[in-house]
């Protein structure tokens, strides 16, 4: 895992290689262990890389690497799981390379040379971002992994081509200057993080998953070409479905998934696992001590809040597998404590809360190991995600429903806060034992619901669960929100159900720019390599040659995945209500962190700062104050904006 970063002049250069150091040195956290640039002959293309060593931390294993024949040079960010087996299918094709080291980044320029960088793309297996520069066509190649496990960032500024694994890169060179894109903040506002390939600033995109961008100076319009499309691999998967049995998917799955573990643990570094005692990562980690010889080190962060600790079943299930199990107890002041480095971290607005709690396991992980594997993917191929059991389960009865009778419904149940709900069913609670504790926050469930059941279709549905700010064309001065053309192609697929609809829309846009991103800013900033075993892609061809009865089952998700993880650990350590990764916001919002966002939310300051009307801003604090409305989400959006905003100052 590394930084990469680059130049591609088209004006006199100057200073290529002080700039280039410049751009590398924003990307220290990313690769410590060692730094280099390379500038052409001509001077007009500059590549620089901090190096993260993982595999052959020796010599052969630096960057920038050239290829045996001179002809490429290459930046890689990243790991190529299946590389040792594509080394042998070189040699099957009588290919004899003279091997330097055991890098797969030597692997991958053997392979651009024999076979070209788009067939060598489809043939690995790995999450990666590179630049490549191709002397004798004199063309720059980008490339992202097939979900976006890495990141990178590209745009014009200037005369000046740049690139970088963080925006930061882009933004240490001398000629960046950039107007904050206001279209794009009305995505963050209805998302709470900026989609690909936009990011916050005008003229600097992000390449799309599965993307090969190539530009010149005699074609200074990048080309992209998509050489992997979720949407196309999901569909010759469904045109192929799995035609054994239940038993036999699980079997399936449980020898793909050791696999894809066995692969993604090759390292010649300490490694362990992320375990928050989920179904997902609880597999990754069973899979891994099948396969180990001696204890996984497993990492936990736990909380003093009942109502969010998971801390006691993943030790639990690390007891049964006999891991080398690591917690750490963090209170409200620890976590609160790292809100002032966030907007450093991530370079953009981002505001998905459990970006907290991710840093804080990755620091604790960082101590003991330089990798780390998850459980990230396990929601989106298997249907974890409660909007996919609610579309599953009570849509089709909804959307049944007359028109005049759900708009009744809604607003009977909005005219009663949250608040008042939540004390209503806390006395129910009272008087009914074995229901206690399970209608935790039900005032904002309830409201919640209420504006689901007035959605009008499948695509609504999905806007009216994964959205927060509703209108954030009316907040964002200026700001006209882009339409959303991925989504639309997908709820068009006549192909897949409502609920496959929104799990493909999850795979291909917030697993790779929310939860992706949180993971690699978090663990990266503490130089922590993290490794995801279900973004195999051969894993994602599989979920999806499955019907959905094997994923959803009688209210209950991740059926065929939890049948794998029970061959494992016994379903009672499993079995229990999850909480998932997140922190009290909203309680905070109204305790400890009160003043410091009533000072971010100031209307004076929001007004000079000309981003957004302040009215709806200034109203949806006052109701989360008085506990009207749980608006946590929404303020959490603002409040990341202005944090960002000030650090830019």
């Amino acid at each position: 895992m590394c930084g990469i970063a680059g130049i591609l002049d088209r004006s006199t250069p100057k200073n290529m290689t002080k700039n280039l150091l410049r751009m590398s040195d924003t990307l220290t956290h990313r690769g410590p262990d060692a730094n280099g640039i390379w500038v052409s002959s001509e001077k007009y293309l500059g590549l620089a890389h901090q190096r993260l060593s993982i595999l052959d931390p020796s010599e052969a294993g630096s960057q920038p690497m050239h290829s045996i024949n001179g002809r490429y040079v290459v930046v890689f960010n990243g790991e190529i799981y299946n590389h040792l087996k594509l080394r042998i299918e070189l040699k099957k094709q009588g290919r004899s390379v003279n091997w330097i080291g055991h890098s797969d980044t030597e692997t991958l320029l053997a392979c651009f040379e024999t076979w070209g960088v788009e067939d060598t793309l489809v043939r690995s297996i790995g999450m990666f971002s590179f630049a490549l520069w191709d002397k004798n066509t004199s063309t720059l190649m980008l490339a992202r992994d097939r979900f976006g496990e890495k990141p990178l960032y590209y745009g014009w500024v200037g005369d000046n081509f740049l690139f970088g694994s963080e925006l930061k890169a882009i933004k240490s060179h001398p000629s960046f200057h950039s107007n904050i894109d206001r279209n794009a903040l009305c995505l963050f506002l209805r998302l709470n993080y900026i989609p690909a390939p936009y990011s916050i600033y005008e003229g600097v995109k992000k390449l799309l998953p599965g993307n090969l961008l190539s530009i010149s100076l005699r074609h200074p319009e990048p080309k992209i070409k998509a050489f992997w499309s979720g949407i196309d691999a999901s569909l010759k998967s469904k045109s192929d479905p799995f035609i054994g049995s239940f038993g036999d998917a699980v079997s399936s799955l449980e020898t793909l998934l050791k696999d894809a573990v066995s692969q993604q643990m090759i390292s010649d570094v300490p490694l362990g696992a992320f375990l928050s005692g989920g179904v997902d990562s609880s597999t990754i980690v069973s899979m891994m001590q099948a396969q180990s010889m001696k204890p996984i080190k497993t990492f936990t962060i736990g909380f003093h809040d009942e109502m969010l600790n998971e801390a006691k079943q993943a030790k639990a299930i690390a007891t049964h597998l006999g891991t080398e199990h690591n917690e750490l107890y963090v209170s409200a002041a620890d976590t609160i404590s790292v809100i002032p480095q966030l907007s450093n971290l991530y370079d953009e607005p981002f505001a998905d809360s459990s970006q907290i709690p991710t840093f804080l396991v990755s620091s604790l992980a960082q101590k003991k190991v330089k990798v780390s594997l998850s459980g990230d993917g396990g929601d989106e191929l298997f249907a974890g995600y409660n909007r996919h059991q609610i579309t599953q389960s009570t849509w089709k009865n909804i959307s049944s429903i007359p028109n005049p009778i759900k708009k009744l419904s809604s607003k009977v149940i909005t005219q009663i806060s949250p608040e008042k709900w939540n004390h209503i069913f806390k006395i129910i609670e009272k008087v009914t034992p074995p229901i206690r504790g399970r209608w935790s926050n039900i005032g904002d469930l309830l409201h919640k619901g209420a504006d689901v059941m007035l959605s009008k279709s499948d695509a609504d549905l999905y806007d009216n669960l994964t959205s927060f700010w509703r209108d954030p064309s009316s907040i964002v001065i200026n700001g006209k929100e882009p339409h959303n053309n991925i989504s639309k192609s997908i709820f068009d697929l006549d192909q897949f159900s409502a609920t496959e609809q929104m799990m493909l829309l999850d795979s291909i846009t917030y697993l790779s720019d929310d939860i992706l991103c949180k993971v690699d800013r978090a663990s990266m900033a503490v130089s922590l390599e993290s490794r995801s075993p279900f973004l195999d892609h051969r894993v994602f061809d599989f979920a999806w040659k499955l019907p959905i009865e094997f994923k959803l089952y009688k209210g209950g998700s991740k059926r065929v995945l939890r049948e794998v993880l029970y061959r494992h650990v016994p379903k009672e350590l499993i079995e229990s209500q999850k909480k998932g990764f997140g922190i009290p916001i909203d309680k905070w919002l109204r305790g400890p962190l009160r003043e410091w966002a009533e000072d971010l939310l100031d209307e004076s300051q929001l007004k000079v700062d000309g981003y957004f009307n302040p009215e709806l801003i200034r109203q949806k604090w006052s109701e989360h104050l008085l506990g009207q409305r749980n608006w946590a989400g929404h303020l959490w959006s603002i409040l990341m904006f202005q944090v960002w905003l000030r650090d830019q100052k």
